[in-house]
C-alpha cells in the first residue's frame, strides 16, 4: 500500500495540463517553466516574452518580405514597363531602381507586415489554447501584450525614420533613375515595325532598323486631336543625337512630302502632294520627352527641411495645405504601428483561428481600409474646407479607439 501512497503524493505535485493543449504549450506548464499558479516569476515571464516576440518577429519579417516584394514589382510594372519593352535599359539602371524603391515601400509595408504578423501569431495561440493555458499560470493579457507594444513603439521609430528622412531621398532617387532610363538613349525608342509615339505633335513608324540606319520611315505631323496635318515618306533615314540642342537629327533619303487640308485632315481627296527631297535632316526637339519624365518638384520626394521652408514661403493657401497635407501624413502613418497593434491583439484572440488565410484576410481588409483613407484624405489636399491635414489622422484615432474598447472588452472576460 505505500508504493501506491507514495504514487498519489507525486501525481498530486504535478502541475495540472489540459488534455487538449498542444505538445509544446503543455511543455511550458511543465518542465520547461514550471509556472506557479496565479504567480508568474521573472525568469518565466522572460521565457514567455522570448517565445511571444520571436514568433511575433520572424512573422512581421517574413510578411515585410512578401509586402515589398510583391510593391516592389509594382512599382516595376507601373513605371518601367513601358521603358523596358521600348528601351534598352541596362540591368544595372533597374537594380538601381529597385533599391531606390525598396525603402520607400517600407513606409507601407512595415505597418501592414507587423498587423499580419500580430494576427497570425495571436490567432495561432489562441486556437492552441495558449493564452488559457498563460492565464491559468497567472499570466495576464497585459503582461503578453507588453513586449509587443516595445516592439511597435520600436517599429513606429524607424518608420517616422523611413517617412521623415529615407523615404523622400530613396523617391527623388528613383525619379531620378527614371528619368535617366527615359532620356539615356532617346534613339532607342525607334523600334523596328513599330510606331513611336512619345512625342505629342508627331507619329513615326520605322519600318526596319539596325543599329542608327532606318528603312521604310513614315513621318506624321499632328494636331491637337490627333489628326494628321503633314506626312513624309521616305525609303530610308539615319538617326544622330545632337546632346547640344538637345533633340534628334533624323536625316531621311528620297523623302515624298505631303500636306492634309486644315479644315478636313481626313479627307484624302484634299491631300497636297508636297516636294520631293534627295535628302533632308529633321529635328525631332526632346523637351517634350524629358518634361514627361521629369518629376521633380514632387512634395513626396521632398524633405522635411525643404517641406518647412516651402510652408514658410507659401503665400498660396492651397499649396500651404498641400504641404501640411504631406507633413502630417509622414507622422500619421508611422503611428499605424501603434494604431494597428492596438487592434490586432484582441483581434487576433477573439477569431480564435490558426489558419493563415484568415490573419491575412483580416490584415488585407484591415490595412486596405486605412491606406484608402489616408489616399481619399490626400486627394482632398486642395479643400480647405475638408481639413485633410486634420482628417488624415482619422484613421488612426479610430483604430485606437476600437483597439482600447477590444482590449477592454477581452481584459474583463
Amino acid at each position: 500500500m505505500e508504493p501506491r501512497n507514495q504514487a498519489r503524493q507525486r501525481e498530486k505535485k504535478r502541475p495540472y495540463v489540459h488534455a487538449d493543449l498542444p505538445a509544446h504549450t503543455k511543455g511550458i506548464l511543465c518542465g520547461r517553466l514550471e509556472l506557479k499558479p496565479r504567480n508568474a516569476s521573472w525568469a518565466h515571464m522572460k521565457i514567455i516574452e522570448y517565445y511571444i516576440g520571436k514568433s511575433i518577429l520572424v512573422a512581421t519579417v517574413f510578411a515585410v518580405v512578401v509586402l515589398s516584394l510583391v510593391l516592389i514589382l509594382g512599382n516595376i510594372f507601373k513605371e518601367l514597363l513601358d521603358l523596358l519593352i521600348n528601351r534598352d535599359v541596362p540591368a544595372q539602371t533597374v537594380l538601381a531602381f529597385i533599391l531606390f524603391v525598396f525603402p520607400f515601400s517600407l513606409t507601407f509595408t512595415i505597418p501592414w507586415g507587423l498587423l499580419t504578423g500580430l494576427l497570425l501569431v495571436f490567432g495561432r495561440i489562441s486556437a492552441d489554447n495558449e493564452l488559457i493555458a498563460l492565464q491559468a499560470s497567472g499570466v495576464s493579457i497585459a503582461l503578453i501584450a507588453a513586449p509587443v507594444f516595445c516592439f511597435a513603439a520600436v517599429l513606429t521609430i524607424i518608420c517616422c525614420w523611413i517617412n521623415v528622412d529615407i523615404a523622400p531621398l530613396a523617391e527623388k532617387r528613383m525619379l531620378s533613375s527614371i528619368f535617366r532610363i527615359a532620356t539615356h538613349n532617346p534613339s532607342a525608342l525607334f523600334s523596328a515595325n513599330g510606331v513611336m509615339d512619345q512625342f505629342p505633335d508627331r507619329r513615326i513608324y520605322v519600318g526596319e532598323r539596325q543599329q542608327n540606319q532606318l528603312t521604310n520611315v513614315i513621318v506624321f505631323e499632328v494636331d491637337g486631336s490627333n489628326r494628321p496635318t503633314k506626312m513624309v515618306c521616305a525609303r530610308s533615314g539615319v538617326l544622330q543625337s545632337d546632346p547640344a540642342n538637345n533633340c534628334l537629327l533624323l536625316k531621311l533619303r528620297k523623302a515624298q512630302f505631303e500636306e492634309h487640308d486644315a479644315t478636313e485632315p481626313l479627307n484624302i481627296q484634299k491631300i497636297c502632294q508636297g516636294i520631293s527631297l534627295i535628302e533632308g535632316t529633321f529635328l525631332i526637339p526632346l523637351q517634350q520627352l524629358h518634361k514627361k519624365y521629369d518629376n521633380a518638384g514632387r512634395l513626396s520626394s521632398s524633405t522635411m527641411y525643404e517641406l518647412k521652408q516651402a510652408l514658410s514661403i507659401a503665400s498660396d493657401p492651397k499649396k500651404a495645405l498641400r504641404i501640411k497635407v504631406e507633413i502630417n501624413r509622414r507622422f500619421s502613418t508611422s503611428l499605424a504601428c501603434i494604431a494597428f497593434t492596438l487592434v490586432a491583439v484582441p483581434l487576433g484572440i477573439t477569431t480564435h483561428r490558426r489558419e493563415a488565410s484568415i490573419g491575412f484576410v483580416f490584415s488585407m481588409a484591415i490595412a486596405f481600409s486605412y491606406f484608402l483613407f489616408v489616399l481619399t484624405a490626400r486627394s482632398l489636399q486642395e479643400n480647405i474646407h475638408a481639413h485633410p491635414d486634420l482628417l488624415i489622422w482619422l484613421p488612426n484615432i479610430l483604430l485606437v479607439t476600437l483597439g482600447i474598447y477590444l482590449f477592454f472588452r477581452i481584459s474583463t472576460k
